[in-house]
């Protein structure tokens, strides 16, 4: 195009109307000479070239305004001496934008200037920067997204690990049974590796027994596993042991399917104490999974032991809870006895001692009886006549009494004897006589009652007992029934008093050794616990029915066989 205009005639500017590029042409003095038809039509809105300069712009280089002149292409291809170059981009009144090549050609004193439209070309290569740049930005992207996939896949897996470690630390922390513990465990394990059995085996001396397995009720087919060297020494040094070996090699039956076998050691304090072993037909790289499985082992090494001691310390306190239980009973036994034997020994020393005077009271009123006839005085007659009458009556109740207390006492009778439930009633009755006379009205509602096989002494005291309680628990006056019966093999002797009662969070209390609601001094609260193993050991019981305030009643129901 350019050899072309060389040889125009710059008189003949028509011959520009044939080119399929714009043409305009301005003299020296920056005035339009000549536009050709493609001009007019690329530039309808032309008006001047100030204007037009202004709207030209360097592709990348923008438009001053305030001083277009050395930036509008234009200016800048009319102040050329030489032949001029660019490529521009065009912005018409309607903000249409448009790019061109701008060829300038000097002639003497005209610049002519060829315009070639590139705007489909320009737009192609802006979207080929663009589509270049938008493939980088998607590299770009595309690498961040496996970074932050490979980092979410970490991150799951650690949270993987880490709530699995949380969980297990959980049930380890929170539970002091030993095979729960080792259940949990296994069965976490084996879902994590796959396992299709998992079992954990207890170490003393180089010999593992087979403590836990998962699934429950899976078969084993020894109590103990024997580890290689190997797998021993790596074991007994901390390592995980991760072999791919045959199931007949296991011990299992003869289906030739490998499988891989994972080793944790447990220990603790640097010490091996078991191990658990998992079994997978899931063939892989462990890497990971290992922290898991010695994080586990270390916290289960701990949990074990504690669990051990925690069992240890349950039986060892079930056995003093026992040999507590054991002394308290001899204890209350020893001092059951001992408070008979002494009780025996002082009334038989008291009734020795008051039968040698009663005796000799008896001899002199005998001989008195016989001379008060022969005194003549009729009144001293009359008067040592009833004073005689009066003391063989107090000699006769002092014997009774005497009688009474070396039958309540009973030492010489320590095997099963037959007796009166109601007569030995009695006689207890007359020991506390001192309780109820003149204060408390005692009714007796005796039944027909055969002999009884008993302990009578034993009997007679928690009759005492009892009766005393009632007692104590009457202020002022009141009223105590006594009430027997008999029914084949069963004796029931019921005492209800009508005294303050006892409260119900008070009842299950009351046969507790050294339990009293009375005050310093007045008991030891040994009575009632004595009473209950007494009627335990005649096969019996004692049930205590009572209201505040109205009264209290105990019944006793013995076994008569």
């Amino acid at each position: 195009m350019v050899w072309l205009v060389y040889n125009v005639c710059m008189q003949k500017f028509d011959i520009f109307n044939q080119f399929r590029d714009a043409v305009i042409i301005t003299n020296d003095r920056r005035e339009v000479v000549y536009k050709n038809h493609t001009f007019k039509r690329w530039f309808p809105d032309f008006s001047d070239i100030n204007k037009f300069s202004h709207n030209a712009n360097f592709d990348i280089c923008p438009l001053d305004s305030a001083n277009p002149e050395n930036y509008s292409p234009i200016w800048n291809s009319m102040a050329s001496r030489e032949n001029f170059f660019a490529r521009i981009s065009y912005q018409n009144d309607k903000n249409k934008l448009r790019f061109f090549d701008l060829t300038s050609l000097k002639r003497g004193r005209y610049t002519i200037m060829f315009f070639t439209d590139i705007s489909a070309q320009a737009e192609l290569e802006s979207f080929e920067r663009q589509n270049r740049k938008l493939y980088e930005r998607i590299s770009y992207l595309e690498n961040q997204n496996n970074n932050l996939l490979k980092i979410k896949q970490r991150a799951q897996s650690q949270a993987i690990r880490i709530a699995l470690i949380n969980k297990m630390s959980n049930v380890i922390r929170g539970s002091m049974d030993l095979s729960a513990i080792l259940n949990s465990a296994l069965s976490e394990l084996s879902i994590m590796f796959g396992a299709y059995k998992a079992y954990y085996a207890s170490s003393e001396n180089d010999i593992f027994k087979i403590e836990e397995i998962y699934p429950s009720g899976q078969d084993v087919f020894s109590d103990n596993i024997e580890f290689d060297g190997e797998v021993l020494e790596t074991i007994s040094g901390g390592g995980i042991s991760v072999q791919h070996v045959l199931r007949e090699y296991l011990n299992a039956p003869s289906l030739k399917q490998p499988v891989m076998r994972i080793v944790v050691p447990v220990h603790h304090m640097q010490k091996l104490i078991g191990a658990i072993v998992l079994l997978s037909y899931q063939k892989r790289e462990l890497s990971e999974e290992l922290e898991i499985l010695e994080a586990i082992s270390s916290q289960l090494g701990s949990a074990i032991i504690r669990a051990e001691l925690y069992q240890k310390n349950i039986k060892t306190v079930e056995q003093l809870k026992n040999a507590l239980k054991e002394l308290k009973e001899t204890q209350i036994h020893l001092i059951n006895s001992e408070k008979m034997a002494s009780l025996g020994q002082l009334v038989a020393g008291v009734a020795h001692e008051i039968n040698t005077p009663v005796a000799s009271i008896k001899s002199n009123n005998a001989i008195l009886a016989k001379f008060i006839p022969r005194i003549e005085d009729g009144e001293i007659s009359s008067i040592l006549a009833d004073i005689n009458e009066i003391d063989r009556e107090a000699i006769q109740r002092i014997s009774h009494m005497v009688t009474s207390l070396k039958k309540f006492v009973r030492l010489d009778e320590a095997d099963l004897q037959d007796a009166d439930i109601n007569k030995e009633l009695d006689l207890t009755l007359d020991l506390i006589r001192h309780e109820t006379k003149n204060r408390i009205n005692v009714v007796k509602n005796y039944g027909e009652i055969p002999l009884i096989k008993c302990y009578p002494n034993m009997l007679n005291q928690v009759f005492t007992n009892i009766l005393v309680n009632a007692c104590q628990a009457i202020e002022g006056c009141g009223t105590i029934t006594i009430t027997t019966s008999y029914v084949p093999k069963t004796l029931t002797v019921s005492i209800k008093d009508t005294g303050k009662g006892i409260e119900k969070s008070e009842i299950d209390k009351i046969f507790a050794a050294g339990y009293t609601t009375k005050g310093v001094g007045v008991g030891t609260g040994l009575g009632l616990a004595i009473s209950a193993k007494i009627i335990e050991k005649h096969k019996g019981e004692i049930i205590v029915n009572s209201e505040p305030g109205i009264g209290t009643e105990f019944i006793i129901t013995i076994c008569s066989e």
